[in-house]
Formats: structure tokens, sequence, C-alpha cells
């Protein structure tokens, strides 16, 4: 493929297209070699582009692996709220919550592997942070309104903050994955699921003749 037939779709596609093909691409690339190894010229080149597109749409290869573990986030969150939507038992959305994000966490094709490596350059590197940073704000704050759809439809009252709520719950959810990649036998669906439910039942408690002790 020549120069000119790379450049020639990015004129014809939309941006929203060209954009998608990249991050799918990327998304490849970067779980095949990891961050450091993946170059930009050979993601554009398997997308059918030219680097000028990555840095004319992401601005580079920081913020492109932002954006992939971004909208891996939010298509998460996405998926669990609307697989509790219709839900307004608490006991039934905490057990549907919970076992969703366990078989995201244990059924990972490589995207906790790739978060633990961004993270882990954010705390050496200031750009690396400067996207990461803005991109765990969003996640929290798309977990704090979760937790208040959720209490306001089921009737409940948050035992703490909804920000510190969605702390608690985003940092946890993000040390399981590294446990689970660490230790997959001791800390396994099952485990990571109890833990999940544990947490949201201390969080959003149960009435108290069946809620369980926090402790």
């Amino acid at each position: 493929m020549n120069g000119d037939q790379q450049r020639s779709p990015s004129r014809r596609l939309p941006r929203e297209e060209v954009r998608r093909r990249l991050l799918a691409e990327a998304a490849r690339v970067f779980a095949e070699r990891g961050y450091a190894d993946a170059r930009i010229e050979d993601i554009a080149a398997g997308a059918g582009f030219t680097k000028g597109a990555v840095y004319s749409n992401f601005g580079g290869k920081q913020e492109l692996f932002g954006a992939i573990l971004g909208d891996g986030a939010a298509a998460e969150l996405a998926a669990v709220r609307e697989e509790i939507r219709d839900l307004d038992d608490l006991p039934a959305v905490i057990g549907r919550v919970a076992s969703l994000v366990t078989r995201h966490i244990v059924q990972d094709s490589g995207h906790g592997h790739l978060g633990l490596e961004f993270a882990a350059r954010a705390a050496r590197d200031e750009q690396t942070r400067e996207v990461l940073t803005p991109m765990r704000r969003a996640q929290r704050e798309g977990a704090a309104r979760s937790i208040a759809e959720v209490a306001e439809r089921t009737g409940v009252r948050p035992t703490i903050d909804l920000d510190q709520a969605a702390l608690i719950l985003h940092c946890l959810t993000n040390g399981l994955v590294n446990e689970h990649i660490a230790d997959p036998e001791a800390v396994d669906a099952e485990t990571v699921e109890r833990a999940l439910t544990t947490i949201l039942t201390c969080l959003l408690p149960l009435p108290p003749s069946d809620e369980p002790p926090c402790s």
C-alpha cells in the first residue's frame, strides 16, 4: 500500500469511523506488544492510515492508549447500568452488579495488564499522568452517579458520601484486577464476587433484618 492509498481513506471516511478503526487496531497492537513496544506507525498502517491520522485524532501515543482504556471502562459501566436499569430490588441489583463486574475481571483478555502498565508509567511520566488523571476521575464520577441512581431507585441511603463510595468501589475493582492477575488461583471468581458483594452491601445497606455485618 503506497502513501496515497493510505491517506485516501481518512479523506473519505467520517472522522468517527477513522477513530473507531484506529482504536480497534491500537487495542490489538497494545494487547499484543504492550505499551512500550507498540509503535504509532504500525497501528496507523494496520488500520489503513498514515501516522498523521493518529496525531490528528488523538494527539499521540499516550492519548490513544488513554482513549482505549477510557472507552473500555465506559463501555463496561454502560453495560452494567443497562443490565440493572429495570431492577428495583436491592439484593438483586447488588448480586447482578457483583456478577457482571466479576465476569469482566476474570475473563479480561489483557485490558487489566494494559491498565497496570499505564498506571505504572504515570507514576514516572508527567505526560502519561496528564492522560490518566482525568480518565480516572471520569470513572469515579460515573461510579458515583450509578450508586446514586441505584440508591434512588431502591429507596436506600448510601452509608457514606457518594464520592467516597465511588472511590472505595473504584479502588476495590482495580485492586481485584491486580490481585487476580497476580494470583488467579487464590483470587478466583468466587473470591472476587464475594468481595464486591460485601462492599456493595456495606455501601448500600439492606434492611436491618437482612443486613450482614460489614466487619
